[in-house]
């Protein structure tokens, strides 16, 4: 169960932080039903100027590519497996070169890149591996150009800001401080939000999880003070945004009677914001409980619903 959260998290991370340089497809099709690329990548022809730098991972997106991201660390059996599917990938890049008739540009070829958390050197050996160090940085190697696929151990990178997008699918403490510099970049624009809300998500997920690993529960604990910032905000912006709207809803029938529906509207506001970030939306039967949620104080309804899974917070409050 962890590992999905962690799966579904590295592919929603990839495709919004590179869907500023190109196309993103995740989990597509390669050989069937039963293999499936994590992350398809094709660069835009014309790069905006204003985009945001990406390091390590930019000088990656200059070129079709897939990328593979690991939780743990990669064996030689998910190894062959990634290989297969460029293999296949590539097989067919070629056949449609043929028929197009036209010579092959070996660029079109796409680029297999695996990241892994941690890789053994015991392994690096047994695949002939070489440090690629000279034009990326230490910590990437290379499988040979024929077969199109280089590696990316992650604890190896240098703890510069080049690597912090790639050190962000690392684990443990390394994925904790590359959150905890991401939070401090400069940057106000969607992209950061939209990055925050994956690792909110992420929270929430493994909060849910009973049986986490010890270095999840350490991220969990990283991760609790900018959870609680959030909803701090959230609650915030939604009792403000109740309040104007009650206000305009109830000027002509007083001032005090707008007051109070505009603070129940933000609590409405409020309680719907949170299930939806807490079960991903709010369907018939979540939307049936907002009405007797009313009913609890504010402060108790974060914890109330974190404690509870879906099931039996519909069980409580649906009578």
């Amino acid at each position: 169960m962890t590992r999905f959260i962690h799966d579904q998290f590295a592919k929603g991370y990839l495709k919004e932080v590179l869907s500023l340089k190109g196309e993103v497809k995740t989990s597509i099709d390669i050989i069937g039903e039963k293999q499936e690329a994590d992350v398809y990548f094709v660069p835009f022809s014309q790069q905006s100027p204003n985009a945001i730098s990406l390091g390590l991972l930019e000088k990656i997106a200059t070129t079709t590519c897939v990328l593979e991201p690991f939780r743990n660390a990669v064996t030689p059996r998910e190894i062959r497996s990634c290989i297969e599917k460029i293999c296949v990938l590539c097989a067919k890049t070629e056949t449609k070169a043929d028929n197009e008739n036209r010579p092959l540009n070996e660029g079109e070829l796409p680029v297999l890149w695996i990241l892994t958390p941690t890789i053994s050197q015991s392994i690096i050996l047994k695949l002939n591996a070489v440090s690629a160090a000279k034009d990326y940085l230490p910590g990437v190697y290379s499988l040979g150009e024929i077969l199109q696929t280089k590696i990316i151990a992650i604890h190896q990178l240098p703890r510069v800001p080049e690597t912090l997008w790639l050190r962000m699918l690392g684990k443990g403490k390394i994925q904790q401080q590359a959150i905890s510099e991401f939070r401090q970049l400069p940057l106000d624009d969607q992209l950061k939000a939209n990055v925050l809300e994956l690792i909110y998500d992420l929270f929430v997920r493994l909060e849910s999880d009973r049986e986490l690993e010890g270095e999840d529960r350490e991220l969990i604990m990283e991760l609790s003070p900018l959870y609680q910032q959030r909803l701090e905000n959230a609650t915030q912006q939604g009792l403000q945004q109740g309040i104007n709207q009650g206000l305009q809803q109830g000027i002509s029938q007083g001032l005090q009677q707008g007051i109070n529906q505009g603070l129940q509207q933000g609590k409405r506001l409020f309680i719907e914001s949170f299930l939806r970030f807490r079960f991903g939306q709010v369907d018939e039967e979540l939307s049936a409980i907002i009405e007797p949620l009313l009913d609890v104080p504010t402060e108790e309804i974060p914890p109330l619903v974190m404690q509870f899974s879906r099931e039996d917070l519909i069980a409580r409050f649906r009578n």
